[in-house]
């Protein structure tokens, strides 16, 4: 059996504050094949995002380990790239030069400066947005801002590619049309994707396999729901397809029967 291009192995993860800890994650453990489409679904404070900043290696593991192609992740590297919710562009370069910095910071040595313009661009064309590179952050929309922050990210050719909730600040149309063009660079690179989100139906239509996290604290992983759905998937369709629907009721039924969010009295 060959080893996973991505490998969790019992993560846990507690935060202390003075005398007070916190135990957020107990015993993660996820293998995930290269070229595999991963969705983290669960309730607000289920540790989906510190599970995500342990594998970009922004947050050290309390317990356990991250391998990516049998090396241990122990801090960021230009081979696991985030997507934020907040696309954290800077706001006093163009769309160009956002991205272009990322490209002339990887890639000085073994680019021309030639080649290191053909990849902004590409990367930029590959999100529709070579049309807008020579505006500033403030002068477009914030789908379009989401586009270029997707951009930087693949532009560093990362093994993983890592979005905390990226459409999550963003209108359902423009939600909508960034999640096909999400799926169609996919389908197209072939990467890694791991995606946290708390939408349902997101998760269904983009996901290989969706992994179910449980409430916290010591949120573990409670189900992992394989999506038998071929690929290229069109929303439309779908929307009628019986395999669509039952998963999307598995979801459903593990978040708010198996594992209802309790409000704090």
């Amino acid at each position: 059996m060959h080893k996973p291009y991505l490998s969790l192995s019992l993560v846990g993860k507690t935060f202390s504050r003075g005398a007070a800890t916190t135990e957020v994650l107990r015993d993660v453990s996820l293998d995930v094949a290269q070229g595999e489409y991963v969705s983290i679904i669960g309730h607000s404070g289920c540790g989906k995002s510190t599970l995500l900043n342990i594998i970009a290696g922004l947050t050290e593991v309390s317990s356990g380990a991250v391998l990516l192609e049998n090396r241990e992740v122990t801090e960021p590297g230009p081979d696991r790239a985030v997507v934020f919710q907040n696309h954290s562009l800077l706001p006093w370069l163009t769309v160009y030069d956002n991205v272009k910095l990322a490209v002339d910071k990887l890639f000085r040595g073994t680019k021309s400066a030639g080649e290191r313009h053909e990849w902004t661009m590409f990367s930029l064309e590959l999100v529709h947005m070579g049309h807008a590179k020579d505006k500033r952050p403030a002068e477009i929309s914030g789908g379009m801002k989401q586009r270029v922050g997707i951009a930087r990210a693949l532009a560093m050719e990362p093994k993983v590619l890592l979005l905390d909730e990226p459409f999550g600040a963003l209108d359902a149309l423009t939600r909508a049309h960034l999640q096909d063009q999400v799926m169609a660079i996919h389908a197209r690179l072939g990467n890694t994707v791991i995606m946290i989100t708390h939408d349902v139906d997101e998760a269904v239509l983009l996901s290989d396999r969706i992994v179910m996290m449980t409430n916290g604290p010591a949120a573990t992983i409670g189900e992992i729901l394989p999506v038998p759905l071929a690929r290229p998937r069109q929303r439309v369709q779908l929307a009628s397809d019986g395999a669509y629907l039952s998963c999307r009721a598995a979801v459903l039924r593990f978040l708010y029967e198996r594992n209802r969010f309790v409000e704090a009295a």
